[in-house]
């Protein structure tokens, strides 16, 4: 079982809104008015749609205990969550939800600089609403392939408490990674969300230890040496798999009939991880941090392995 599966609630879509070319907003809330789980800055919603388990960041207010909101961009090149709550999602409806899981929370900052590239936006703006509310100095530089399609500048706009820059590239190129993050204060943190070319660029330009990053897509890695098999036992379900080398580990306890929510695959959205009980992980998902890795308390099934012969895992 993910560790997060016992959060799984049935929610009623209230009300979807249209934010920007491409760009359509959910709200959705408990169908009896119920008080929803609290969740902070960077979290997202595991949501259910035709057939699939796809991750939106909640972008509304963490201090609105009563709805949840997401914004989805339309892209009819995914895998096909986008399509489907753009085409058959409606208000009225209710979808299965699970979360919300924060793999990118807001840490502790004298100040902060915000890089987000199209609808990167999601996590960053309720970032932004928190630096404000504390009275945290924040920087934000917001690009994006035209104006029209940029979400949530309104709402950007009501915004004072700090330096916001929008950057179209058909007006203004690409965002200028050296003046965003110019004259960086020692106890300041860079988040950012994107497209990979700006997440790697940024990696380049970040002092080290100072950029927090959430992914759309795995980047490409190039691991040396060959996998090697090894023995999972699934404690809960009494099944012992064995893993072949070219074999996830997802893969082999799904054929052994071993239930799993899973979503990307790649080790980026967190809808797989799972408790360790015994045996060394080897990490190579792009979520959990080093110090959580060090842990070896959780890992991302979909694309980590085991560093020694056998892994016990709360299955």
């Amino acid at each position: 079982m993910s560790v997060n599966d016992e959060q799984e609630r049935e929610l009623l879509v209230r009300r979807m809104t249209w934010e920007a070319d491409g760009v359509l907003s959910v709200e959705l809330v408990d169908p009896a008015g119920k008080p929803l789980p609290a969740w902070t800055p960077g979290a997202h919603l595991d949501l259910h749609v035709g057939g699939l388990v796809r991750q939106y960041s909640l972008c509304g207010d963490p201090a609105d205990g009563t709805s949840y909101r997401i914004a989805v961009l339309d892209e009819p090149a995914s895998r096909g969550g986008s399509r489907h709550v753009h085409t058959k999602l409606r208000p009225g409806q209710r979808v299965r939800t699970a979360g919300p899981r924060n793999h990118f929370a807001l840490e502790p900052a004298g100040s902060y600089v915000f890089v987000a590239g199209g609808i990167g936006i999601t996590p960053i703006l309720a970032m932004v609403r928190q630096a404000e509310r504390d009275g945290i100095p924040y920087r934000l530089v917001h690009g994006g392939r035209t104006r029209a399609s940029m979400a949530f500048g309104c709402e950007l706009a009501r915004l004072t408490g700090g330096e916001i820059t929008i950057v179209p590239q058909d007006e203004q190129g690409h965002i200028d990674l050296a003046d965003a993050l110019s004259g960086l204060p020692a106890d300041a943190l860079v988040y950012a969300c994107g497209p990979e070319p700006l997440l790697c660029a940024l990696q380049q330009a970040c002092p080290e230890g100072r950029l927090r990053l959430e992914r759309f897509a795995a980047p490409a890695v190039e691991r040396p040496g060959d996998d090697t098999a090894f023995e999972v036992e699934c404690r809960r379900s009494g099944v012992t798999v064995a893993v072949g080398a070219g074999t996830s580990v997802l893969d082999a306890v799904e054929a052994a009939g071993v239930p799993v929510t899973s979503s990307c695959r790649d080790g980026i959205c967190g809808t797989c991880e799972t408790r360790v009980l015994a045996g060394t992980p080897e990490h190579r998902d792009f979520l959990l941090s080093e110090a959580e890795q060090a842990t070896n308390e959780t890992m991302m099934i979909c694309v980590s392995r085991c560093a020694s012969d056998r892994l016990v895992l709360d299955l």
